[in-house]
């Protein structure tokens, strides 16, 4: 059979990695704004409310739909440019917030205008996420998958710190509409970068351009991924994973507030943004090692002895150091990660396969949500009480009292990271998945496979 005929681009190497750049710049900006309008939303809504429930339905809207739309998501993305699809999550979330702000200027403002918000920006995220992973692969060379992986990271990091920070500061001065108003602002400047770029299309053989259902076509990602053996056994290592990040989420402010306070919670958790930012910087301009799965092992060791590290004692400066090592590892973890799923799956077909790895891989999240308050609050924290069952054996070596069984149990989540790690390690098919994986794209600059 006839090989296809590739059409040369012409737009250089040089060009494109400078759209990556600028389409980079304006998704920060926007995910600083994001992280404002999520921070503000937080503090407006318990100061109303004084409710934690309904913090938590905040949480699930922002965070739920998102993964149930992937799979769809993904397909479209697959079929429909992904600029567009770029152009078009900026305007829909710019639209949403906007929504909010008259709302709040209105006095009309309430927990499900919020809530319906946040479920359109969830579902678009995804989008946007999706169209901009797949996006990369064509804009960037192969040997650089991992440097701009680092850069993807440090711009959540810099949202992660500097977020909170900007968000304390100006809810007092220009309350919730004005950061409304910004987020909206900065909505506009990441549709105005994505409007000067050009984001080249993936070739697509005869069989993806054929006419097909969405239904199959959602469902072939599934199919593709399950055809490969060590891709999915990244994708459980990750569920696994996240889910003992889930817990994390949870359960990390109440085991620093057991013994300190909220403005220490705060200092705890940037310095545990400072290490994601250094981390991802350090990533960014080393792109990590050269066997990818390797890396994933070792730097999640580290994080699981960190873990340990935090819930051996109820000191601030001990549970500091471990969020800064813990977050320093996350950018090498997940930057190696996605550099694998770069290079093994085709671009036309990255955004259904993105999509299920998405679903997956963050389906194990709200299991943990739901499980971390009870087994915090009814199992561990009682077992290691004043005269509990373990006060007599692990409490003379972590202490007693409000908080350590928390202690016990972020110790328990770091030896089971380690475990995980050595079950992945002898799992032959993981370990050798660069091996027995071709890449789909060679060294050589990605755009050169691409038609216009």
């Amino acid at each position: 059979m006839k090989a296809p005929t590739i059409e040369v681009p012409r737009q250089s190497s040089a060009s494109n990695v400078q759209s990556f750049l600028l389409v980079w710049l304006g998704q920060v900006i926007s995910l600083i704004g994001s992280g404002l309008t999520g921070f503000a939303l937080g503090v407006w809504t318990y100061q109303q409310t004084r409710s934690v429930t309904q913090l938590a339905i905040i949480a699930v809207c922002n965070r739920l739909p998102g993964i149930v739309i992937s799979p769809l998501a993904g397909a479209l993305v697959d079929r429909l440019d992904r600029r567009l699809i770029l152009i078009l999550c900026q305007l829909g979330a710019g639209a949403s917030i906007l929504s909010m702000a008259l709302a709040k200027l209105l006095g009309h403002l309430s927990l499900w205008h919020i809530c319906i918000a946040l479920t359109i920006n969830s579902a678009l995220s995804s989008f946007q996420w999706l169209a901009f992973s797949a996006a990369i692969t064509l804009l960037i060379p192969k040997k650089y998958f991992g440097r701009s992986s680092g850069l993807v990271a440090t711009g959540e990091a810099l949202g992660l710190l500097f977020s909170p920070l900007l968000g304390g500061l100006l809810i007092a001065w220009i309350q919730l509409q004005g950061i409304f108003l910004i987020d909206f602002v900065t909505f506009i400047f990441s549709f105005v970068t994505l409007s000067l770029v050009r984001i080249p299309q993936p070739f697509k053989s005869q069989e993806t351009t054929a006419k097909k259902s969405l239904l199959r076509e959602v469902s072939y990602g599934c199919r593709y991924l399950f055809a490969r053996p060590g891709l999915v056994g990244l994708l459980l290592f990750f569920a696994f994973t996240n889910f003992l990040g889930g817990f994390l989420m949870v359960l990390t402010a109440p085991l620093i507030l057991s013994f300190a306070t909220s403005s220490v919670l705060g200092i705890v958790l940037s310095i545990g943004g400072s290490g994601l930012l250094i981390g991802s910087l350090v990533m960014s301009a080393w792109g990590g090692p050269s066997r990818r799965v390797r890396g994933v092992f070792a730097f999640e060791i580290v994080c699981g002895l960190s873990l340990v590290l935090a819930g051996v004692s109820p000191s601030a400066k001990l549970v500091a150091l471990a969020a800064f090592i813990f977050y320093f590892s996350r950018p090498f973890i997940n930057g190696c990660s996605q550099a694998i799923w770069q290079s093994k799956i085709p671009p036309e077909l990255q955004g259904r396969v993105f999509a299920t790895r998405r679903v997956l891989a963050w389906s194990t999240l709200p299991l943990a949500y739901l499980l971390a308050g009870p087994l915090a609050d009814y199992l561990f924290e009682p077992l290691l009480m004043k005269g509990g069952p373990l006060a007599s054996s692990v409490g003379l070596i972590i202490g007693t009292g409000p908080g350590r069984g928390i202690g016990f149990l972020f110790m328990i989540l770091g030896f089971l990271t380690l475990v995980m790690v050595g079950i992945g390690y002898l799992y032959s098919r993981l370990r050798l998945l660069e091996d027995e994986l071709i890449d789909c794209m060679p060294d050589a600059v990605l755009p050169e496979l691409v038609s216009r």
